[in-house]
């Protein structure tokens, strides 16, 4: 009977070690699968796109045009309210610019002023937003060669003042038909000169067949060019207005924002998130960001976010820090 069980107490404390084994072995997996999902999800936050914030000048065009703020302070402002990227509207230094008929001068004055104040206050010049100079979606051949041209200089500023693009409007016919191939040719001439200088040209959804996404991508898409794309804007999506102007008349058809920011995103060097009004939460009213941030992310875009308040209730500064602050709390 003793030797039984002994032989029976052995056997039972083989078991014992099996089984505690299996337990080790069994709670080692889960912890080890627990470590990886949870070292899978710190990568996946570490590897999360970090987007920094900048200004569009045009925020501030009231202060400028309205009440008599010098355009040379935008990087100081911009310093102050704790932006760290510049957008520079051109229509806002034309009245100093257009008195030299945009001589060589003025516009190494320009250039030079710029880039003392963005290096002052120690942000990065994005890009230039170009307005004015002629249209390179026109149907005649000759009026878009003489657009092309008349940017060449806001090119070369650009490339003088560090940025890596320059923003250009594709006005002209706003006949789709002919829009699409006369904006192909516009585009090409500008992003050959523009390729040389190491500039991007980029086209925002502005106004008449530019708002509409599909339109602008298949142009984009056919340029072809590496330094040819997509400023996406969360706003300006009107393809038809009551007059048949770009932006002033009451608009009569409007293209869907957030599919039209989905399909210009594959093509984008920058994104300007616009805003106009909001509620008392801090939400904007008139877009839902957050929605939109989902969009930007999803295509794997990396580089800056600007800020481009435009709304009527908020004066200029507080409608900024407003639309920074609901970014901050998105991105």
């Amino acid at each position: 009977m003793k030797k039984k069980n002994v032989f029976q107490s052995g056997v039972l404390a083989v078991m014992v070690v099996l089984v505690s084994g299996f337990y080790s072995c069994k709670q080692n997996a889960k912890k080890e699968a627990s470590d990886t999902q949870a070292s899978e999800e710190v990568m996946a936050e570490n590897t999360a796109p970090s987007y920094k914030l900048s200004l569009a000048q045009w925020s501030i065009n009231r202060m400028i045009r309205e009440e008599g703020v010098d355009p040379y302070k935008f990087a100081e402002m911009a310093s102050d309210w704790g932006f760290e990227g510049l957008e520079y509207v051109s229509q806002l230094y034309y009245p100093e610019l257009e008195k030299d008929n945009f001589s060589d001068a003025a516009m190494a004055t320009f250039v030079e002023k710029c880039k003392a104040e963005s290096e002052k206050f120690g942000l990065e010049n994005l890009l230039i937003m170009i307005d004015g100079q002629g249209d390179l979606a026109a149907a005649d051949e000759q009026v878009r060669k003489e657009a092309a041209e008349n940017h060449h200089k806001w090119v070369d500023a650009a490339a003088a003042l560090g940025c890596h693009s320059i923003r250009v409007n594709l006005n002209g016919t706003q006949d789709p038909e002919v829009w699409v191939p006369a904006s192909i040719d516009g585009l090409t001439q500008l992003a050959t000169y523009a390729m040389d200088k190491n500039i991007n040209v980029i086209v925002e959804n502005h106004g008449g067949p530019s708002s509409n996404a599909e339109l602008l991508a298949e142009v984009i898409e056919k340029v072809g060019m590496d330094n040819c794309g997509t400023l996406p804007d969360f706003g300006n999506f009107c393809i038809k207005r009551e007059a048949g102007d770009y932006y002033e008349s009451k608009c009569v058809e409007e293209y869907d924002r957030y599919k039209g920011v989905e399909e210009l995103m594959p093509y984008a060097k920058g994104v300007s998130a616009k805003s106009y009004d909001f509620d008392e939460a801090g939400k904007e009213t008139t877009i839902d960001f957050a929605r939109m941030i989902k969009i930007i992310e999803d295509s794997g875009y990396t580089g800056f976010i600007d800020v481009e308040y435009e709304g009527n209730e908020l004066g200029e500064e507080e409608g900024i820090l407003a639309t920074k602050k609901l970014l901050e709390e998105l991105l």
